[in-house]
């Protein structure tokens, strides 16, 4: 049994869904495990994780579109120290997750055929978010 970790940085530029499949799997496979647990972790609370369809761009639209419903900028909220998109990414961080766990299955991420890992950033101006890795297997 083997253990790796990293941290990678991300840079986003606005609000939205940001497909971060590709620098996570290149990091996989530089591993050259054959079978484990990946667990990714972003180390922020305006910002989360998904894991969505990676091929109908309307989907990550849609997706964008109802959150902005569900966790709207307003005035009303207390908490608004960095703004007026401060509080709604806390919500909309709460309301997603901001760790997952994908098995490594024949040195391949375990992924489905339309399956994309998204960091999903919830601040309106550009940020550079920080993920840890970590993937124990063989």
């Amino acid at each position: 049994m083997r253990q790796s970790t990293t941290q990678i940085t991300i840079d986003t530029r606005r609000q939205g869904l940001v497909d971060i499949t590709a620098p996570i799997r290149r990091w996989v496979d530089a591993q050259a495990m054959q079978s484990g647990l990946l667990t990714v972790l972003c180390r922020h609370t305006s910002a989360s994780l998904l894991i969505q369809e990676n091929a109908a761009p309307e989907v990550r639209t849609d997706i964008e579109a109802y959150f902005e419903r569900i966790a709207p900028e307003s005035s009303s909220y207390l908490h608004d120290d960095e703004g007026p998109d401060d509080m709604p990414a806390h919500l909309r961080a709460a309301l997603t997750q901001v760790q997952l766990s994908i098995p490594v299955i024949d040195a391949t991420l375990a992924l489905g055929t339309w399956q994309g890992i998204y960091l999903f950033e919830h601040r309106r101006r550009p940020h550079g978010r920080s993920l840890a890795l970590h993937l124990i297997g063989d």
